[in-house]
């Protein structure tokens, strides 16, 4: 009975710390704050401009200024974001999101990788880390 008993709560304890560790989605919201967005092209880092993120609304992504409209996103428990309006220079001129994956490590800033597909078929990814 005993050794039953250590197995099951060091498997307890183990989750629980393991549990700790991974990044939490469950809330299904990225952190609040502007994002810088970036993708390395050519030998180079260019910038895409900055996403604002508000509880479930995002605006951008703007280069000067500030965005005209927020528009509302969803994240799942697996940290896959789908954003429910456009996004800038993602979504126009015959690009398209193929995925937004969220990272929330505890050791990094929150970001996020868009990767796009250009009308050509050609795969881009970028990286928006909070700043």
């Amino acid at each position: 009975m005993a050794p039953r008993f250590s197995s099951i709560l060091s498997i307890v304890l183990l989750l629980a710390a393991t549990g700790g560790a991974r990044a939490d989605f469950t809330d299904g919201k990225l952190p609040d704050g502007t994002y810088h967005c970036e993708v390395y092209l050519l030998g180079m880092f260019l910038s895409l401009g900055d996403i604002t993120i508000k509880g479930n609304v995002y605006s951008g992504p703007v280069t000067f200024g500030t965005a005209p409209q927020g528009y509302n996103y969803q994240m799942d428990a697996n940290g896959v974001v789908t954003w429910l309006g456009p996004l800038g220079g993602y979504t126009a001129g015959g690009n398209s999101l193929s995925l937004t994956q969220a990272t929330l490590d505890g050791q990094t800033s929150p970001s996020f990788d868009i990767i796009m597909k250009q009308p050509d078929g050609a795969f881009t990814a970028s990286t928006c880390t909070k700043r």
